[in-house]
């Protein structure tokens, strides 16, 4: 017999290896948080198996996620981004990036890592609900709310309060969305 998953992977490769091996662990290495939030700023519009589909021409694109170097990139680079037919050629997005790899660098001065001044949102722990049905989950919560103003305020863009809801289960900052309780993966992640 099967494994019982989450709905949502509708049987696609990457979806179900993304969905039982990353999705929802809880998540401290920064560089990893960085492409997260870089990731489902992109997916703003757009499904996660979109995004899971171009995830390496992603990683190839912006130096394996490496804020000091997307910091400096440039107008030419820029360019260069809008031609590569790999990622998602947003200019908007691709400017956001740069952006946000900016005030990255300056949450990692401030508290040390962005592991450390993320995971505060949540109280440096996995918030888990137990959710049964996937109509039951929201979009948004206090603690995305709290997220969103406070990453823009320091200059963040494309952080909307879903994006970061999103971010929060991808990162398991949250335990629901994607391991409903009758999902393999919910105990697991939980643990």
């Amino acid at each position: 017999m099967g494994k019982i998953r989450c709905p949502w992977p509708n049987g696609k490769a990457e979806d179900i290896h993304y969905h039982d091996n990353e999705w929802g662990v809880p998540l401290h290495n920064d560089r990893k948080l960085f492409e997260f939030i870089v990731l489902d700023g992109f997916q703003a519009g757009l499904s996660w198996s979109t995004i899971l589909k171009k995830r390496e021409n992603f990683r190839k694109a912006f130096d394996n996620f490496d804020a000091h170097a997307i910091s400096k990139y440039d107008e030419g680079k820029v360019e260069s981004l809008l031609q590569d037919a790999g990622i998602i050629r947003n200019k908007l997005k691709i400017k956001a990036t740069i952006s946000n790899a900016k005030c990255f660098l300056e949450i990692q001065r401030e508290f040390g890592s962005f592991d450390k001044y993320i995971w505060q949102f949540t109280d440096g722990r996995t918030i888990k609900n137990k959710w049964t049905n996937s109509s039951q989950i929201p979009v948004s919560t206090p603690e995305s709310d709290a997220m969103s103003k406070d990453l823009k305020k320091r200059g963040f863009k494309f952080v909307g309060t879903t994006i970061c809801y999103a971010f929060m289960q991808a990162a398991g900052m949250v335990n629901d969305h994607f391991h409903l309780t009758d999902c393999f993966r919910h105990e697991e992640v939980k643990q």
